[in-house]
């Protein structure tokens, strides 16, 4: 019996189970590239025990400028069970981080879940996504993950097709992040300024773009008023794609964008959160993607 991949909103309809590769170009093995503390996420995430990070390889989504490339379209991981993920849950949990943080997880939601369901964290669970998801899929989720962290790229349709192959990206993610605050309600932080519950919202700010990025902190603003959610306006932009096909990135972020860009934010309304320094804008912030702890 065929059974039909429609975990993303691309709803590619592949078999999977009988080897073929859907957008994301994985098939059925659960694939990871990295396991272990990471240190470069938000202060309410990374703490001082840095946030138990799961970077799984392949992408629904993959962004023509993505940092991660390496895992996201070149696929560097390893194949796992979903017992072994398991136990990387507790081997991370057992190094006393604050949080499991799943790095770009949604095609392999249901194996996932699976792994939570044997490892039984104690600790709150990250969904750390593109914000390209299916609300069905996150309605899965319910239950077995705290935090939800999706970036919420674009509101241009075209940006979202040029760059991302997905022109539907803004209303789907609007979506995706009104169902992940169904979920968990307004953020919660425990008594060291960790994030215990809630959405925390991310925006990279893109050269020539700023358009995306206010559009994105009024709806924020409108949409989730007072302290309901968080939101992380990031800078770490660095250009890695194609210059030849895509000259429009070839370039940093310009300190006249992100002053501009900061100056909305300081004026949005938007009641917590963070944002970058233009100076995070380095490729030192790309992981290893060497299999360490898989």
């Amino acid at each position: 019996m065929r059974s039909n991949c429609l975990l993303c909103p691309r709803r590619c309809g592949v078999d999977r189970s009988a080897g073929e590769l859907g957008y994301c170009q994985c098939g059925d093995k659960l694939v990871v590239a990295r396991a272990a503390p990471h240190f470069g996420e938000e202060p309410c995430i990374s703490g001082s025990c840095g946030s138990g990070t799961v970077f799984f390889s392949g992408c629904s989504l993959r962004c023509v400028f993505c940092q991660n490339s390496a895992i996201s379209s070149g696929l560097r991981g390893k194949e796992i069970s979903v017992g072994r993920l398991a136990e990387i849950f507790s081997e991370l949990e057992a190094a006393e981080v604050h949080n499991l943080n799943l790095v770009t997880p949604t095609h392999f939601a249901d194996k996932i879940v699976e792994a939570l369901k044997l490892a039984k964290p104690t600790i709150p669970v990250i969904w750390n996504s593109s914000g390209y998801e299916s609300v069905e899929t996150l309605k899965r989720l319910e239950g077995y993950v705290n935090i939800y962290m999706p970036d919420f790229k674009y509101t241009s349709h075209e940006a979202a097709q040029r760059w991302s192959g997905a022109r539907d990206y803004p209303e789907i993610a609007k979506a995706a992040i009104l169902e992940m605050y169904r979920q968990t309600g307004s953020y919660v932080m425990d008594g060291e300024g960790l994030l215990r519950r809630g959405v925390l919202i991310r925006h990279l700010i893109l050269p020539g773009r700023l358009d995306d990025a206010f559009d994105v902190m009024d709806w924020v603003a409108e949409t989730f008023p007072g302290d309901e959610v968080l939101f992380s306006l990031m800078s770490q932009f660095v250009p890695l794609a194609d210059r030849h096909e895509y000259p429009e990135l070839s370039r940093p972020l310009s300190k006249e964008e992100f002053d501009r860009a900061y100056s909305y934010l300081s004026l949005s309304g938007i009641g917590n959160g963070y944002f970058q320094e233009l100076s995070a804008a380095t490729d030192e912030m790309i992981p290893d993607f060497d299999l360490t702890g898989v």
